[in-house]
């Protein structure tokens, strides 16, 4: 049986379902904090576990910002995972990986919805649109979303983003070492990998899936 709340409790979740209903994705800690008139993002948390304990939301904290609500009589949402879209997988910039410090200040007004069995579980993904053909033959084709955990740890057969350092490019490629080097291997027979060597590469993510945009 549900608990009573306090005053501060009930505004959390109505502010949940309102931004629930709104954008079909549940809200930032950050945004909670600021919606509510809360002191600090501590005290979110602090409030959210309570909120939790006494049956009213479901947290899932392997995923960001997967809140399933589940209060006041109303039919049980399926929990979504706002993948936020931060750039463009190309050459020319480095990609703007968030760190543990930036994370909860994401822009997700250009996100991807997802269930959490899409990312597996994954902690800390985000999402880049894919510039040209390298991976066509992984499936992964131009304009498709890329969703990656920010990572820069791979196995041989990962493909994942990675950074040129000496060049100043990313690249979306399958990586393997050899030794001291790295080839960098598209997944398409018209291209060739490119060979360097590992000190030379930093690997900024790993691919855990690849959406087809709707058109």
């Amino acid at each position: 049986m549900q608990q009573e709340l306090s005053e501060k409790q009930d505004r959390m979740l109505d502010f949940i379902s309102d931004f629930l209903d709104q954008h079909d994705y549940p809200p930032s800690i950050r945004q909670i904090q600021e919606g509510c008139g809360i002191s600090s993002t501590s005290v979110v948390d602090y409030n959210l576990r309570i909120l939790e304990r006494k049956g009213y939301i479901r947290r899932d904290r392997e995923v960001s910002r997967a809140i399933e609500l589940l209060h006041r009589g109303s039919p049980r949402r399926s929990r979504v995972v706002a993948v936020p879209i931060i750039g463009t997988i190309a050459a020319g910039s480095p990609i703007p990986v968030p760190d543990n410090q930036t994370w909860q200040n994401l822009d997700y007004g250009d996100s991807i919805e997802v269930t959490p069995e899409f990312v597996g579980g994954h902690r800390d993904v985000y999402g880049l649109r894919v510039k040209g053909r390298s991976m066509v033959d992984a499936l992964v084709n131009d304009g498709d979303i890329v969703i990656l955990e920010a990572t820069s740890q791979a196995k041989d057969g990962d493909m994942v983003a990675a950074w040129l350092k000496r060049e100043q490019e990313a690249t979306l490629k399958k990586i393997y070492r050899n030794g001291p080097q790295v080839r960098l291997q598209p997944a398409n027979e018209m291209m060739e990998p490119i060979q360097t060597d590992a000190s030379n590469v930093d690997v900024q993510g790993k691919v855990i899936a690849a959406v087809r945009p709707p058109s």
